[in-house]
């Protein structure tokens, strides 16, 4: 049975997260955790957050060998959009699109 959590209107680009997502994809959960604590990257901070609250439902869900989980579904979806008008010259405007994205992570046994 998988595990998963899922942060929904994360406020970062699904473009900047997806590398981190590819990065512990297949991995057991505990080596995915190491691997995301040491990036810098701030979408590796939501990562390990998700990632932490999947632990913890497979624990609150007494799942047999919580130490055995590998990390089977890693997504980073396209949330919705803030649109904001810059103003540029000869009275045009430019778009302004403040990204979001749903971020899904799925832990099970193999």
């Amino acid at each position: 049975m998988a595990y998963e959590a899922v942060h929904k209107y994360a406020r970062i680009s699904a473009r900047k997260v997806r590398p981190l997502a590819d990065l512990i994809r297949g991995k057991h959960a505990d080596e995915a955790l190491d691997l995301l604590r040491y990036q810098p990257q701030r979408g590796a901070r939501m990562l390990e957050k998700v990632l932490k609250s999947a632990l913890g439902n497979a624990e609150d869900r007494r799942a047999p060998a919580v130490a055995d989980l590998v990390v089977v579904e890693a997504r980073v979806d396209e949330g919705p959009m803030f649109k904001r008008i810059r103003p540029r010259a000869r009275g045009m405007a430019f778009m302004i699109k403040k990204r979001m994205s749903h971020i899904r992570i799925s832990v099970d046994t193999l």
